[in-house]
């Protein structure tokens, strides 16, 4: 009874401060399923989350921030672009967003990149389709809102690991923003217009025999696992769930099928390596670091801990401080090792990490995505 004890008023606060990680539910809280009460603590914060949505109760900057396409394609025309990257730099003009928009001035925002990737993606070498036990032969690229506008380069490392391996890919020929940030707001009717954008053009592709690939965890997990609960009825989603696949488990499972090179030229040194929540929730294992473990002359070093940012959760005035705090264990193991590189699967917080290794003080390597660092190791330019 000790839920009586609480103020109703203060559920809000429970509310809002979660993030929806997920972790609680894969990790922490012993009343999941098998257990008779069957309690899933962030889908039931997620209908308060929309509750509030449809009360009308939502800020302006949240809504804005979470409509990634419409502020990427603003943010990154050119000459625009300039500028945006410029006040995202520039005290001045933080501390006017801190006080009119309620984003944190304190934050490391991401820059945007004039040179799209969907736009800059060079087309595939037509190598034969050699379809494996555990993998499909061909790959249908789901870009991503932050590849697509923020870091490119994720994206065409990905692509070039890819090539070095022969395996044909394609761009999602249609695409929207995979939902995950109107998902976390609870604006669930937004969520159905992007399903109902992607999902036509990812069914096509899955049926024709493609796994889909994104470099990012959060949106592979909204469509492996989100928009069939939301969904359960229909078969499209059901089929592009089935076809999606993390870059890592991808390239894992492409390797017991004996179908992945494994000749690595260059030796990375001490790597620290953060596994994401978003990455955790899929249930694939430890894909990610499995891979780096391949690379020769290559440490790795792992941390399997919340970094406190979620998408657009730590930006946010009310909850920055808060979210440092709980990044800060991950801070301080990331930079433990005084590694060469510290990687994330999810590219926001990796930016997180960097920004907290340096508030603390301490030295630290270089950001990169982990697909980058394959790059690398393959010797590929």
């Amino acid at each position: 009874m000790e839920v009586d004890g609480v103020a109703k008023a203060d559920y809000w606060k429970v509310i809002d401060q979660c993030y929806l990680c997920d972790v609680c539910y894969m990790t922490k809280c012993p009343y999941v399923p098998p257990h008779p009460w069957n309690v899933d603590f962030p889908h039931t914060m997620l209908r308060g989350k929309a509750i509030k949505f449809r009360a009308g109760e939502t800020a302006f900057r949240d809504r804005l921030l979470t409509s990634t396409d419409r502020v990427g394609r603003l943010a990154t025309i050119p000459v625009v672009v300039q500028a945006v990257n410029w006040a995202n730099r520039n005290g001045a003009a933080r501390a006017v967003m801190d006080k009119a928009l309620g984003v944190a001035a304190e934050a490391a925002l991401p820059p945007y990149d004039a040179r799209r990737f969907r736009d800059s993606v060079a087309p595939s070498v037509a190598w034969p389709v050699r379809d494996g036990e555990r993998t499909r032969g061909k790959v249908a690229l789901f870009a991503t809102c932050y590849v697509n506008y923020n870091e490119p380069g994720i994206g065409h490392d990905l692509v070039k690991v890819l090539e070095h391996n022969q395996v044909p890919y394609k761009v999602v020929e249609k695409e929207a923003c995979c939902g995950m940030p109107k998902l976390e707001l609870g604006d669930l009717a937004s969520v159905e217009k992007l399903k109902d954008i992607n999902i036509p053009a990812l069914v096509r592709l899955a049926r024709a025999g493609y796994a889909i690939l994104t470099a990012v965890p959060s949106c592979t997990l909204m469509f492996k696992l989100e928009l069939p609960l939301l969904f359960p009825d229909d078969e499209d989603v059901r089929a592009v769930a089935d076809a999606m696949v993390d870059p890592f488990e991808y390239l894992v499972l492409r390797d017991r099928d004996g179908l992945l090179r494994r000749d690595f030229t260059r030796p990375l040194g001490k790597v620290s390596y953060h596994i994401p929540c978003h990455s955790r929730v899929q249930n694939v294992g430890q894909k990610t670091r499995e891979v780096l473990e391949w690379l020769p002359g290559t440490d790795v070093s792992t941390i399997e801990r919340c970094a406190g940012h979620d998408g657009t959760w730590g930006v946010k005035r009310e909850f920055y401080a808060i979210s440092m705090k709980i990044g800060k264990p991950v801070f301080r193991q990331m930079a433990a090792s005084a590694p060469d590189y510290i990687a994330s699967d999810c590219p926001i917080a990796g930016r997180r990490i960097a920004e907290g290794i340096d508030a603390l003080g301490e030295p630290r390597g270089r950001k990169e995505h982990p697909i980058t660092l394959v790059r690398y190791a393959y010797g590929l330019d």
